[in-house]
């Protein structure tokens, strides 16, 4: 009776852990699905709300008051606004309001990122070329240099060397701002991580943090990397 009995708890603790291990498995497989989403929203903002923001930084010094004041404008209602509410408002907005049909959920929630970003990057190049001495801007004048010459052949690697901490920082909020797009039904890692919850099981939510984590650690090596790479600017 005991040798059976023996028997049947170690059959039980053998196949209560494959069960552990099976539950592990489907739930890192279905957080690096969501991470994939994580990821491409992250990559597709940056690639886009990079040049963009420079555009608009360009607008907000215009010469052309009232340009420049538009660009200030729209530039203080996205940085006021949550973004939340941002994307709700292209989500649903063209629907509600014009009658169109509604946009693709990861398409609404990309012209989010891309213009709530740009806006925020806007604000850090300007921050970054107005840091730069302006006897540079009147050497390359004297020397007969353009405007355009002036920016790329003077300014632009000195404001890059300026920019990449706060640039540091907002990569590392748009990897946590990724989680957002839920409220649109966007399967990013934090959505996955949430509906094992149905399935009773809490712990899946805490480790979508290991993939935060690990993401914004490599983030944080690359950016130090890359600043220590531009060091000789002083």
């Amino acid at each position: 009776m005991g040798k059976a009995g023996s028997l049947s708890l170690s059959a039980f603790s053998r196949s209560a852990g494959e069960n552990d291990m099976a539950s592990f498995w489907t739930v890192t497989l279905a957080l690096a699905e969501g991470l994939g989403a994580t990821a491409k929203l992250f990559v597709l903002t940056l690639v886009f709300a990079l040049p963009l923001g420079l555009v608009i930084c360009f607008g907000s010094t215009s010469a052309f008051a009232p340009l420049r004041w538009l660009v200030k404008t729209v530039v203080w209602i996205i940085r006021g606004s949550p973004l939340m509410l941002q994307i709700l408002i292209v989500y649903y907005g063209p629907g509600l309001l014009l009658g169109l049909p509604l946009l693709p959920r990861f398409t609404a929630a990309l012209a989010t990122f891309v213009i709530n970003y740009a806006c925020y990057f806007s604000e850090i190049y300007r921050g970054g070329i107005q840091s730069i001495p302006r006897g540079q801007y009147e050497a390359g004048q004297v020397l007969g240099m353009t405007r355009s010459q002036i920016f790329f052949r003077v300014t632009l690697l000195q404001l890059i060397k300026r920019i990449v901490p706060p640039m540091g920082n907002e990569f590392i909020t748009l990897v946590k701002d990724t989680a957002l797009v839920r409220v649109i039904s966007v399967y990013e890692i934090i959505w996955m991580g949430e509906s094992f919850i149905k399935k009773g099981m809490m712990w899946p939510l805490f480790y979508t943090a290991v993939f935060y984590l690990a993401v914004n650690g490599l983030l944080t090596l690359l950016l130090g990397w890359f600043e220590r790479k531009l060091s000789y600017f002083k």
